[in-house]
């Protein structure tokens, strides 16, 4: 029973950490455009990252994204053991990439640390590891960023065509109101992507625990307390990863912050209704640069972009060997 509930705890933290360290990605446009100051801008972001609870239980009437995570494994292999090395590994590297300022993501770090930790638990067999929700999971790790660049490069191209006889300067009021929906909504889409994770951790907990047969009979405490811890988090902010996704890569206008989070959003609510769990930070990143491309393709920074990308690339392995680690460290011990 300990172990079960340094489990939750672990978990409720790295949801927390999730928070502050993704914040960035639903903030960091409405604050280098200067429509909310930081301080708004988090709590702005946080009542949204809350009322995706809402959304996913009475809308969508599931939490698929959940019931993906807690199934990136095959049950059998799932122990109480396995669940909190993946976690320590994941909070690990989730806190060393927020140091540095790099936006990673806490998505993926969550999976490899999940699939490193059971990987290790069974002497090196990755026939521990369930293909049929990995896989998605690894097709979106490259989509996801395309399909925001695509839709925000769209979007953008239609809203400078449609307003091009425009007066600039209310053009620009407009927008500045019009980046509060679109913030908004891309607040409202990583709160649903996001805080299922670490439900569907703490719900393959509870069936490792036997405290429940699947994820279908978790109960409510769980979810509800997910979407308040990284609602809490975002309230934290995130400022190292701000920088980086609201002027490194691209000087952002408010038309083209209208045009990234709505792109990032759409991205997100169809990746949520498919149950698959993709990157915020990679998803409204793409969708940066698909704005800058507009312009011209030197607006974009690709200096920084392809550090991000190391990052992207890296960050499954890394924190699957992190996990890896810390199993064989946590054998000697529990």
């Amino acid at each position: 029973m300990t172990l079960l509930v340094t489990i939750i705890i672990l978990a409720f933290i790295f949801d927390y950490i999730n928070g502050f360290h993704d914040a960035a990605n639903s903030i960091a446009t409405i604050v280098s455009t200067k429509v909310l100051t930081p301080f708004q801008a988090v709590l702005w972001a946080a009542v949204f990252n809350f009322a995706a609870f809402f959304i996913s239980k009475y809308v969508y009437g599931e939490f698929k994204v959940g019931n993906t995570i807690a199934k990136s494994v095959f049950e059998q292999f799932i122990t109480l053991k396995v669940i909190l090395c993946g976690l320590i590994a994941a909070i690990v590297w989730n806190l060393l990439t927020w140091w540095y300022g790099i936006p990673s993501s806490s998505s993926h770090t969550l999976i490899g640390g999940f699939v490193g930790a059971a990987v290790a638990a069974a002497h090196g067999s990755f026939a521990v590891i369930n293909y049929a929700k990995v896989m998605p999971i690894i097709y979106f790790i490259a989509l996801a960023p395309f399909i925001g660049m695509a839709v925000a490069f769209v979007i953008t191209i239609i809203i400078m065509n449609v307003c091009r006889r425009a007066n600039p300067y209310r053009a620009e009021n407009w927008f500045k109101r019009l980046q509060l929906v679109s913030s908004g909504a891309l607040s409202l889409a990583h709160g649903g992507n996001d805080a299922q994770k670490v439900m569907g951790i703490i719900a393959a907990a509870l069936v490792a625990h036997g405290t429940i047969k699947d994820i279908a009979s978790v109960p409510n405490w769980v979810p509800l307390s997910c979407f308040i811890a990284i609602g809490l988090g975002t309230m934290s902010g995130g400022w190292k990863i701000v920088k980086t996704m609201g002027s490194r890569i691209t000087k952002v206008t408010p038309l083209e912050g209208v045009a990234a989070e709505t792109a990032g959003a759409v991205t997100l609510y169809l990746t949520e209704s498919l149950g698959i769990p993709v990157s915020t930070t990679h998803t409204i990143t793409g969708s940066i640069i698909g704005v800058g491309a507009t312009k011209r393709l030197s607006a974009v920074r690709w200096g920084v972009t392809v550090s991000l990308l190391w990052a992207w690339i890296l960050t499954i392995p890394i924190s699957a060997l992190l996990a890896a680690v810390v199993y064989f460290i946590a054998d000697l011990f529990i």
